[in-house]
């Protein structure tokens, strides 16, 4: 009788600390009442009301997937491809905060929030984020790494918290976390995700002129105007330490 009710004590302390139960199982992190992992509980929180606003914009969950972030306006971008080939803005999100001023980063523990061209594969999503749910950018990207910069673990996370990364706040990054995973799922290797200082019109970068981030701001222009132009992410390489864009 004693077993049995210590039994059915830790029963119910599960069931009281859900859905805060975690356990990890095959690198997943999964809640010990449920079975369900993290990211398979914001799917299914989240996915109804995204299935129904792609299909309005004729968009398919499993689409491949891009992502623009923009400092100055603290807005994140999600865009899907369509069927034509050319890519529709999904949604814009506000992001809830993020570290540092303009420019990029260049240094451990400078605290800023990179700026430049990256992609990001399925290894690079963190579903056992201790901000909820997280992609790694990549940083330092080849560029990055050719300047000689340094640092890592630089992220897009849930949470409203930063120290180098761009926090969405939990409730929007499970909804761009859920469609950049289907995209991967779908068959997508990895997805672009270009962060900017500011939306790179010419008004706005020629009002930057004196800013020490003018020349690196605008080897991004190119970056910034191929997207706009085709609505298609640009291939993007690095060649003598500087961008150069294909598209």
């Amino acid at each position: 009788m004693r077993r049995r009710w210590i039994v059915i004590g830790l029963v119910a302390a599960l069931v009281v600390a859900a859905p805060w139960a975690w356990a990890r199982v095959g690198g997943r992190v999964m809640n010990a009442v449920s079975g369900q992992s993290r990211p398979a509980q914001a799917a299914a929180r989240v996915t109804p009301a995204l299935q129904r606003d792609l299909r309005a914009l004729g968009l398919d969950l499993g689409a491949p997937a891009f992502v623009r972030i923009f400092k100055r306006e603290a807005e994140l971008e999600l865009w899907l491809g369509g069927k034509d080939g050319r890519y529709r803005l999904f949604r814009t999100y506000p992001i809830c905060t993020f570290s540092g001023e303009l420019g990029p980063k260049r240094r451990q523990g400078d605290n800023q929030a990179p700026e430049g061209f990256y992609r990001v594969a399925r290894g690079q999503l963190n579903p056992a984020s201790r901000f909820h749910l997280a992609f790694n950018l990549g940083y330092p990207n080849a560029y990055e790494r050719a300047h000689g910069y340094t640092g890592d673990f630089l992220m897009v996370h849930g949470n409203c918290v930063s120290i180098g990364c761009y926090a969405m706040g939990d409730e929007a990054i499970e909804e761009i976390y859920t469609v950049v995973d289907a995209a991967l799922r779908a068959g997508q290797p990895a997805f672009d995700v270009h962060a900017f200082p500011f939306r790179l019109d010419d008004a706005a970068l020629a009002a930057e002129r004196d800013s020490p981030w003018f020349d690196f701001w605008s080897e991004l222009k190119p970056g910034y105007d191929a997207f706009e132009r085709g609505r298609q992410p640009p291939r993007v390489s690095v060649w003598d330490r500087r961008y150069r864009i294909e598209g």
